[in-house]
């Protein structure tokens, strides 16, 4: 009999219920069981975590490597006790096609004044305002994964002139790619409308601060759908109250839920999405999830994993 599978998270008893039968139904030769009905810990070979608590690995002493149900593992890599074992994340052509999806909206929704016409409304204002081209709206796009090359390529088959900043500056096709402080700054000069796709390491920590924005065109716009913290809030009020920033689309927070009496609720020039940019589809994780496991019972081959040091 083949050693079951872990799996470990927070959710909440309903989430974690809808995780644990979607992955039952991809995986039905499999056992999938939760950390207390394990019985022999040290014969679990594999995690499957989503948010799980630090220290969570400390219980299975023989793992052999560990996927996560999100595409983002910060969090996990965050902990201490996480064994020196291959982690995957979750690269799912799904969440790309929904991340670019997004960003397309959020991208024309300021782009065509949407946020100015709902204020309008409010105040039961009937004002048209001219409407520019999308050729003259001038995108930036920052981490070019496959996320940031799927709402790239959307973007430019919309009309708008795209181009990006990866560490890397790998090629992305027809989208220029800078990389480094030099290409950073530009990218920056260069973007009526910013959007941050960046993974969260490190390095990334605290990118979009007060020198990041100075580099902005007056009065641009900015989009994060990546990881709260990459934005020094206190920054980011600043560049709105001053013009630098003519508004802020944010989807993700250092804590979420967002308190409500958090400061950005009211902040003027803000528009808060409760993290929907791109949500996890189950069936397709587990399909993915599923292949992953599959390949491994018929080699016994870990898979790859992550570069640690990179962060993704």
């Amino acid at each position: 009999m083949t050693s079951p599978l872990v799996l470990v998270t927070s959710l909440p008893p309903d989430e974690n219920a809808a995780w644990r039968d979607c992955l039952a139904r991809a995986m039905p030769a499999e056992r999938i069981l939760e950390p207390e009905a394990i019985s022999d810990a040290g014969a679990v070979e594999i995690a499957i975590v989503a948010n799980p608590v630090p220290g969570w690995a400390c219980a299975f002493p023989h793992l052999r490597w560990v996927q996560s149900l999100w595409a983002g593992v910060d969090r996990l890599l965050r902990d201490p006790a996480l064994p020196d074992v291959p982690v995957r994340r979750l690269v799912d052509p799904t969440l790309a096609r929904a991340m670019a999806e997004a960003v397309a909206a959020a991208v024309l929704s300021w782009h065509r004044d949407f946020p100015r016409y709902a204020a309008q409304q409010r105040a039961g204002l009937w004002r048209q305002h001219p409407v520019r081209p999308a050729s003259a709206r001038r995108v930036t796009i920052l981490g070019l994964g496959e996320m940031g090359r799927a709402s790239a390529e959307l973007l430019r088959a919309i009309g708008f002139p795209v181009q990006g900043w990866s560490r890397s500056g790998r090629p992305a096709g027809a989208i220029p790619v800078s990389s480094g402080p030099e290409g950073w700054a530009a990218c920056l000069a260069e973007a009526d409308i910013l959007v941050n796709l960046l993974p969260l390491t490190p390095e990334t920590h605290g990118i979009l601060d007060r020198s990041a924005f100075a580099c902005l065109p007056e009065g641009a716009a900015l989009v994060n759908f990546g990881r709260g913290a990459h934005v020094v809030e206190d920054d980011l009020i600043t560049a709105l109250a001053t013009g630098r920033l003519a508004h802020a689309i944010l989807d993700v927070f250092p804590e979420e839920p967002l308190a409500e009496t958090h400061r950005l609720w009211s902040q003027p020039g803000v528009t808060i999405l409760p993290h929907v940019a791109a949500p996890t589809s189950l069936d397709s994780a587990a399909a993915i999830v599923a292949e992953t496991v599959a390949a491994f019972r018929r080699t016994g081959q870990v898979p790859v994993g992550i570069d640690r040091g990179r962060g993704y």
